[in-house]
C-alpha cells in the first residue's frame, strides 16, 4: 500500500499547478504536458493522444477487459461574477480555490491517486486503465471518443465527477432536434398563401403538451423543451418558413431514434437531429460495484448533468468529490479534506472490484 499521506500530498500539488495552468476546451495542451510530467515523476509511463493523457497499470494483459478510470481536465472560461484570480491555487481554511478545482480537477488528481495505489500490483483481474481527457465540456470528439479504440474491452468506467463521492447510476442524455415548417409565401395585406409560423406553432404546443408513457426510476421523464424558433423577412410577407430548435434530455427509458420519430410526428414539419451521441447512460444497483458502494454507506442517485459517460459504450458509474453545484461557478473551490476523502475512497471501491471481482467478458 502506498503512503495516503504522499498521495494526497502529491494529489494536491498537481491539482494546483492544474488550476495555474489554463486549460479551457481544446487548448489543454498545458495541463496534459502537466499530467503527462506527473506521471513520469512517479514511476507512471504516460501515452498521448492529443490532449488526452492515459496509461495502463503494469500487469497489463490483452486478454483481459479493462477497467477505466476517466476524468476530465478541461474547464469552461471563467465565470464573469469571479472575485479572485481565477488561476490562482490560493488555500484558504482548508478550501482550495480556482477554475478547475471541482470540475473535475479534484477528480483527476484522486483518480490518479487511486491508480498509482494499484499501478505496480500484480494480482489484479483486469488491466486497469486511467485515462485524463480533454474536450469534456463541449462533449469534443477529440476527448474520451477519440480514445476507446486504444482501450481494449471496458467492463466497467469510473467516471470523476463532483458528486460529493455518492454514485451516481443514471445520467441523461441530450439530442437537439431541429425542426424545419414549411408553407407558402404571400403578401399579409391579401390573406395570401399558407403561414408556416401557424404550422410551427401547433408543433410547439403538441411537443408542449406531450406526456410521456415511460419513466426512469432515477431521472424522471424525458424532457422535450423548445429553445429557439426563427421565421419571417419582414411585417408584410407571410412566412414561407419556420424553424425552430428542440432540446431533448432522455432518460434510458427511451432511444434517441425512437424519440427523433416522435418529434418528426409531432412538429408539423422536418426533424433532423445534429447528432446521436451523447446516449444516456444507467447501470444496476445490483452491479458490483455499486452495491458494494452502497455497502459502505454511498447512496446511488440519477444525474442530470451530462459527462463523457454519454459516449463510453459500456457500464459506467460517475463519482468524485466536490458539488455539481460549484462546477461553472463563480470562485469555484474544493475542500482538501474532499481530496483526501476521495483517495480512500476511490482505492476502497476501485481496489475491491479490480482485485476481488470475476471478469464477465
Amino acid at each position: 500500500m502506498k503512503n495516503r499521506d504522499i498521495l494526497f500530498d502529491d494529489s494536491l500539488s498537481l491539482l494546483r499547478s492544474m488550476i495555474k495552468t489554463p486549460s479551457f476546451s481544446r487548448e489543454e495542451e498545458g495541463t496534459a504536458a502537466v499530467i503527462e510530467a506527473f506521471m513520469r515523476d512517479v514511476g507512471i509511463v504516460p501515452r498521448r493522444a492529443g490532449n488526452n493523457v492515459f496509461a495502463f497499470a503494469e500487469d497489463y494483459d490483452p486478454t483481459r477487459p479493462t477497467v477505466l478510470l476517466n476524468s476530465h481536465h478541461d474547464t469552461v472560461k471563467p465565470n464573469a461574477g469571479y472575485t479572485r484570480d481565477p488561476f490562482s491555487p490560493d488555500i484558504e481554511d482548508g478550501t482550495l480555490f480556482g477554475l478547475g478545482s471541482n470540475d473535475a480537477g479534484a477528480s483527476v488528481v484522486s483518480l490518479l491517486a487511486a491508480f498509482r495505489e494499484f499501478h505496480d500490483n500484480r494480482n489484479l483481474r483486469f488491466n486497469l486503465c486511467i485515462a485524463l481527457t480533454a474536450e469534456e465540456e463541449v462533449s469534443g470528439k477529440g476527448g474520451i471518443e477519440s480514445l476507446l479504440p486504444l482501450l481494449g474491452n471496458i467492463e466497467l468506467a469510473v467516471v470523476g465527477e463532483p458528486t460529493g463521492m455518492n454514485p451516481a447510476i443514471a445520467e441523461r442524455g441530450l439530442m437537439v432536434v431541429d425542426c424545419t415548417c414549411r408553407g407558402t409565401g404571400g403578401h399579409a395585406a391579401r390573406k395570401e398563401g399558407d403561414n408556416a409560423i401557424y404550422k410551427a406553432l401547433e408543433g410547439i404546443d403538441r411537443i408542449r403538451r406531450h406526456r410521456f408513457d415511460r419513466t426512469s426510476p432515477y431521472l424522471g421523464d424525458t424532457m422535450m423543451t423548445v429553445t429557439v424558433i426563427n421565421a419571417g423577412t419582414q411585417h408584410n410577407v407571410i412566412p414561407a418558413e419556420c424553424r425552430y430548435t428542440v432540446d431533448v434530455r432522455m432518460t434510458e427509458s427511451y432511444t434517441h431514434e425512437e424519440l427523433l420519430e416522435l418529434i418528426g410526428d409531432m412538429c408539423g414539419g422536418e426533424a433532423v437531429a445534429r447528432s446521436m451521441r451523447l446516449r444516456p447512460s444507467h447501470i444496476s444497483e445490483s452491479h458490483p460495484f455499486v452495491s458494494y458502494a452502497v455497502s459502505k454507506g454511498l447512496t446511488p442517485f440519477g444525474s442530470p448533468t451530462l459527462s463523457d459517460q454519454a459516449l463510453i459504450p459500456a457500464p459506467s458509474v460517475k463519482i468524485g468529490p466536490g458539488d455539481s453545484a460549484r462546477s461553472h461557478s463563480a470562485d469555484e473551490y474544493i475542500r482538501l479534506e474532499e481530496i483526501r476523502h476521495a483517495i480512500d475512497t476511490y482505492i476502497d471501491l476501485i481496489g475491491h472490484y479490480i482485485l476481488k471481482q470475476t471478469p464477465a467478458l
